[in-house]
């Protein structure tokens, strides 16, 4: 009777070994396969070390090993569900992307649909767009609506892409990483239309696992300082 009473303790904590436990949401149940496999084994042990009454060893045994392995469990559960929030939460300093410049045909489409001067002049200074035009292009500008106001501040860029070389970029502190699969990005000059602005250095969390970010540069060209915008690789 005992060595039947103790094979089936013991082929009980096996299955609770194989199958497990699974969460309504099919993630895997630790708390669950914790306690099962506790309570199977410290019964099993239990039936072992009383001879004399195997079933009150059973009993006191599983008891013990079921709050052992749950609360084993549990510990688990936390470890994996903080993981899953970490992985899964929106990066805090993901880089934006960089704004796209404006073509002629979007300064006419602006226009025509009624949008303000200063609104499209705004979008041309953000977007950091510069224009060459010709004499046709201003008349082509000229007929499809475009006020002088936008078609002047298209002409000026020019002349602002012919700004002095950006400064040597200034001594800087880099910060600790807020994760493992954070990638810093360097700092950089940008310029607004009239000076250079410093464009502080920062974490980003790259787009797939080792990623590399190469840096944007400046570069001069025949119509002055052109940037280069950096990338992932």
């Amino acid at each position: 009777m005992k060595a039947t009473f103790v094979k089936i303790l013991t082929l009980t904590g096996l299955a609770g070994l194989l199958a497990g436990c699974v969460a309504p949401d099919g993630r895997p149940d630790n708390t669950g396969t914790g306690a099962l496999m506790g309570g199977a084994t410290g019964a099993t042990i239990g039936a072992l070390a009383d001879r004399g009454n195997p079933g009150a060893g059973a009993l006191i045994g599983g008891a013990a090993g079921l709050i052992a392995g749950g609360l084993v469990g549990h510990s688990v559960d936390q470890q994996n569900e903080a993981r899953r929030q970490y992985y899964s939460a929106p990066p805090p300093y993901a880089a934006a992307p960089p704004p796209q410049p404006l073509s002629i045909a979007d300064i006419k489409s602006m226009s025509k649909a009624g949008i303000s001067d200063d609104t499209i002049i705004s979008q041309i200074n953000n977007t950091h767009t510069v224009y060459h035009l010709d004499a046709n292009a201003i008349i082509d500008l000229n007929n499809s609506g475009v006020s002088q106001k936008v078609i002047s501040n298209m002409i000026n860029t020019s002349s602002a892409a012919a700004s002095p070389a950006p400064p040597a970029p200034p001594a800087g502190t880099v910060v600790a990483a807020p994760g493992p699969d954070y990638v810093w990005v360097n700092g950089e000059w940008a310029w607004n239309g009239a000076t250079w602005v410093w464009v502080s250095g920062r974490w980003v969390l790259g787009p797939y696992p080792h990623a590399i970010w190469v840096s944007a540069r400046w570069e001069y060209g025949p119509y002055g300082w052109r940037r280069v915008p950096g990338y992932w690789r």
